[in-house]
């Protein structure tokens, strides 16, 4: 069909009062970009109610001009201090910390692990010499180390297939890092769309389509079984403080997480590029954010922008309603504010952080 008896098609279908079957037929979700229609109260918040501390950030500033910005936004919004998760050793940990060096005050750094060599003889005693060695050029925590099914793969500049973290010969590595009082940063698995066929059924279908994760392939580890093996590290290491990344990717059922807080003291968890996911369904997730507010903290993992942190502020402090941010985040859903009380907001979004960087046993 040429477009002009598109055209003369449509306007009969519009005269007909059937524009609204053609609509349905013809728009494609990825066009679809709802505006809400209700008259709302809408929250401005300009700047956090409390100090925040950001524990999941990366290098996103690539030059200093970049950097100074960074921090001119921090300042502005409230960001006290940002954990740039380098995944890095060697020289690639260094070129970060020497760039981001001029501001101390507003920048901590963590390292990853240095698989090179792993199984041969000798691999332990020159990975736990790198990790000392970051830590003396400024290292204070691991991460992130990322396991999707297939092992560890964040670390550069290699990184750790298939080894998982609670293989056997890491326990010197993760016993070091309580010695050395460096927390483990840690994502583990993915939401639970992740891993359902990206189809009309699937909830989280604007996104699981692109991070849909493949589980057809031998040896992998599905959702539950990285679950299980970040339990494993975590009892196994009492004295080593873990966090596990954006709620541990159990969004869909935060008793999941809440579980393994209730057994684990050692155990924290980022709400970091989950805003999204949780604030759909507002009344459950502030009402587990209350009950484990002394082990959760604020994280972002979006960038550096001023909109986006304001954006978390808005999700975290407002109780505003059925409001859009497909600028920010694509799915589909209306998000709602969690209106935490100011006493869960001050522990998640510094005191929390403060306790973990500053750990002692």
């Amino acid at each position: 069909m040429n477009q002009t008896a598109t055209k003369l098609l449509f306007s009969f279908f519009s005269l007909s009062g059937v524009t609204h079957a053609v609509a349905q037929k013809d728009i494609l979700l990825k066009n679809y970009h709802p505006v809400s229609i209700y008259h709302t109260p809408t929250t401005a918040i300009s700047k956090a109610a409390y100090p925040v501390t950001d524990m999941h950030s990366h290098d996103f500033a690539k030059t200093p001009e970049a950097i100074a910005q960074w921090v001119r936004t921090m300042d502005e919004v409230g960001i006290k201090k940002t954990v740039i998760l380098t995944y890095s050793t060697e020289s690639g940990f260094d070129s970060i910390v020497d760039r981001y060096g001029k501001y101390p005050e507003h920048f901590t750094f963590y390292c990853g692990f240095d698989y090179t060599g792993f199984g041969k003889p000798g691999w332990i005693q020159h990975a736990i010499a790198e990790l000392e060695r970051c830590y003396k050029k400024g290292a204070r925590g691991i991460g992130e180390l990322g396991d999707k099914g297939e092992g560890e793969l964040y670390s550069k500049p290699t990184p750790g297939v298939g080894i998982h973290i609670d293989n056997p010969a890491l326990k010197p590595l993760l016993q070091k890092c309580a010695e050395l009082k460096m927390p483990i940063v840690i994502h583990v698995a993915e939401d639970q769309w992740m891993y359902e066929a990206p189809d009309s059924t699937n909830d989280g279908l604007m996104n699981a389509a692109h991070w849909h994760v493949n589980m057809n392939k031998p040896g992998k580890l599905g959702h539950d079984e990285l679950l299980a093996s970040l339990e494993n590290a975590v009892r196994d290491n009492p004295n080593t403080i873990f966090v596990a990344c954006h709620f541990a990717n159990s969004c869909a059922n935060l008793d999941v997480l809440g579980s393994l807080l209730d057994k684990y003291p050692n155990l924290y968890a980022d709400i970091a590029a989950r805003y999204a996911e949780v604030s759909p369904v507002p009344r459950y997730t502030a009402a587990f954010m209350t009950k484990y507010q002394d082990r959760l903290v604020y994280g972002t993992d979006m960038g550096d922008q001023a909109k986006m942190y304001r954006t978390t502020f808005r999700i975290l402090e407002s109780a505003d309603e059925h409001f859009y941010e497909k600028d920010q985040f694509s799915y589909h859903w209306p998000l709602y504010g969690l209106h935490l009380p100011g006493e869960v907001l001050k522990k998640v979004y510094g005191d929390n952080a403060e306790k973990i960087i500053n750990y002692r046993q």
